[in-house]
């Protein structure tokens, strides 16, 4: 199996679980992944506007309440922050990612990081998080998602690229792939 959609209540994953461990050949446990980017039960605002505050505490604290309610619900992963750096609001994900400023991105992608996985993943109110899109991905032409990106390597290495590895030294578990 690759992927159910919309596994997310403890009930229903422990069961998918006690199957896939219980009753495979060879008893692989899944893990449970979700798209948690504002919030699981408790809705906080949109990153772009989480952004806007520069309150770096106040946003890992939304993911560390995130991912404490994903957890309870049986979800191990995350697949965010979104860093994509964008500057085009026709871009329909941009509400995902902190905005244009690279300094700004960085930041919020530890922190965000770091609320999600908190200091010990083994902890039962953790998520793994996944650093996402695709670098430069948010440089699509037009705003249009999938789109063409024209992207010389030095606008890659000081735009793009400095959020992503601000989650990654954050200690980020998993990362999309970087570079398509």
């Amino acid at each position: 199996m690759g992927a159910i959609f919309n596994a997310h209540t403890a009930a229903y994953n422990r069961e998918l679980q006690r199957i896939a461990v219980e009753e495979t050949r060879l008893g692989i446990p899944l893990i449970f992944g979700y798209d948690v980017i504002h919030g699981y039960k408790t809705i906080f605002p949109v990153p772009l506007g989480e952004s806007s505050s520069w309150d770096l505490t106040a946003m890992e604290r939304s993911a560390r309440i995130a991912a404490t309610e994903a957890a309870a619900a049986g979800l191990h992963w995350t697949f965010a922050p979104m860093v994509d750096i964008a500057h085009d609001p026709r871009w329909g994900r941009i509400m995902e990612g902190a905005g244009e400023d690279t300094y700004l991105g960085s930041k919020i992608a530890a922190a965000r990081v770091k609320g999600f996985q908190g200091d010990d993943l083994a902890a039962t109110n953790t998520l793994v998080a996944c650093v996402k899109h695709y670098a430069a991905y948010g440089a699509a032409q037009a705003g249009r998602d999938y789109s063409t990106v024209d992207m010389s390597e030095r606008v890659l290495r000081e735009i793009y690229l400095p959020p992503f590895k601000a989650a990654i030294d954050a200690g980020c578990g998993t990362c999309n792939d970087l570079l398509q």
